[in-house]
């Protein structure tokens, strides 16, 4: 014990003189920021034994996609004070990157394979929506909802159910259910071609339900965009109003909950410590971070970009993205609850599609007649106003309105050479399908091994 009885830092002999420990010293790996991604793989390198050390510059979990209350919402964007007439604050968690979890995807997948699920409630959203020729038109949920759909035709609805009837029995591991073709050479636009689809079904299933992001896609080997429509099909087999489910009290519990994991197995946090600098070998190898007058040493050090020097990471777009406080849901939308609402590009002359998700107080995120309604997209025209207009547009009359233009940033490198293992800046999607990709690939990097996901979903805790 020290003489005030605080307990004594440790010393080491790599500590310069006038410096001491940051924490415990010495780590398996220091992580930088408690954004899902950085959470995630703390918690599983604490499942696996690792001794780490999380530190984030703010005082709450989360980072760039953490939940805030009202206050603290005006706060950030500098809006002043909040109405008094919104409700009180605890009522608010408010998402600044706004994402739901497909049912079955590979989000689901590992809250299950590290029981966060245990920390968590989930409830089903309850619609999903698709812009076309100027209208909202709910994706069909069931088969009796595709006949009635004013999506297509009577003859195309025969055809769409007979692609769906293919897609259903496809397995990439069983030939017999390839019925002759190959996913791997046949392009998506051949695939619907073969069934006889027409090219506004085309747009419709693959933004709305395979979710791709813009027409790329349909001259590429059709199997990676099956594989993301059988997805999608088996999520919303599992709770038959939509694919996604979302947690209550917001999206900033996923982190938390894969803090507590780490906590459990004996991870340290650090929240309202910033770090000055990353420290490197003079072999160019990070091996630690000093703040202030006090450094931590690992063999590894994992963050998001903005704990990064500017070497080490690059601008991969710019994204926009707009929080609305509403009095209503969003019209068009059978006064749902929380819904998803997918623009697809080439409906409003955009090469990127527009994401529209509106929730309220059901999911406890909103006071009781409030709504939070967030529009984003990547940015291309000349300003980001113009690229969410469409969006806007379909919200109805807004109470207020929150604007944020985010350059997208990734790594240079792998981080095999310089042990930075940096992950990427959440995209403009309103799921997280794309960044749990990311997240796997920095999970490998990090721990040179794949993330076992084999796993059901029989058993996602929550009410739905």
């Amino acid at each position: 014990m020290a003489e005030d009885g605080a307990p004594k830092k440790p010393t080491f002999d790599w500590l310069p003189e006038g410096t001491e420990a940051l924490a415990d010293g010495e780590y398996d790996a220091i992580v930088l920021g408690t954004g899902l991604k950085e959470c995630v793989v703390s918690g599983l390198l604490s499942i696996g034994g690792k001794k780490v050390l999380q530190v984030d510059r703010n005082g709450y979990y989360g980072g760039e996609g953490a939940s805030l209350n009202l206050t603290n919402l005006f706060e950030k964007f500098q809006a002043g004070d909040a109405p008094t007439n919104l409700g009180a604050n605890r009522d608010y968690n408010i998402d600044l990157i706004p994402k739901f979890i497909m049912a079955y995807g590979n989000m689901t997948k590992m809250l299950l394979h590290t029981k966060v699920t245990r920390y968590l409630e989930f409830k089903s959203i309850t619609g999903s929506y698709v812009y076309k020729a100027g209208k909202i038109l709910k994706v069909p949920a069931t088969p009796e909802e595709a006949l009635r759909s004013p999506l297509m035709g009577m003859f195309e609805k025969r055809r769409f159910r007979s692609f769906l009837l293919y897609i259903n029995a496809y397995d990439a591991s069983k030939p017999d259910t390839h019925a002759g073709r190959d996913l791997n050479t046949m392009t998506m636009r051949q695939l619907y071609t073969d069934f006889g689809l027409q090219p506004d079904t085309h747009q419709f299933i693959s933004h709305s339900m395979c979710l791709e992001l813009d027409e790329k896609h349909m001259d590429s080997p059709a199997a990676p965009t099956v594989a993301n429509l059988k997805t999608y099909c088996e999520s919303l087999s599992r709770y038959g109003t939509s694919p996604y489910i979302y947690p209550v009290y917001g999206l900033g519990g996923l982190p938390e909950g894969f803090s507590r994991i780490c906590a459990i197995h004996g991870g340290t946090f650090m929240l309202n410590q910033d770090i000055d600098e990353i420290l490197f070998n003079e072999n160019g190898e990070a091996y630690g971070v000093k703040a202030g007058n006090s450094m931590a040493k690992a063999p590894m050090v994992i963050g998001d970009p903005s704990y990064f020097p500017s070497e080490k990471v690059t601008a991969v777009g710019v994204i926009v993205r707009c929080i609305c406080i509403l009095n209503h849901p969003i019209p068009s939308t059978n006064d749902s609850e929380s819904v998803q609402v997918i623009i697809p590009g080439p409906q409003v002359d955009r090469v990127n599609d527009i994401f529209v998700c509106c929730m309220g107080s059901a999911l406890q995120v909103t006071a009781s007649g409030i709504y939070v309604a967030i529009v984003s997209t990547v940015v291309e025209k000349g300003s980001p106003d113009e690229d969410v207009a469409p969006g806007l547009k379909l919200l109805g009359p807004i109470l207020k309105r929150f604007t944020s233009v985010q350059t997208l940033m990734g790594p240079v490198d792998d981080g095999s050479k310089d042990k930075c293992y940096i992950s990427s800046s959440f995209d403009g999607t309103s799921h997280f399908e794309s960044d749990v990709e990311d997240l796997l690939q920095l999970y490998k990097r990090v721990s040179g091994e794949e993330l076992d996901m084999n796993i059901s979903a029989e058993n996602v805790d929550g009410d739905y």
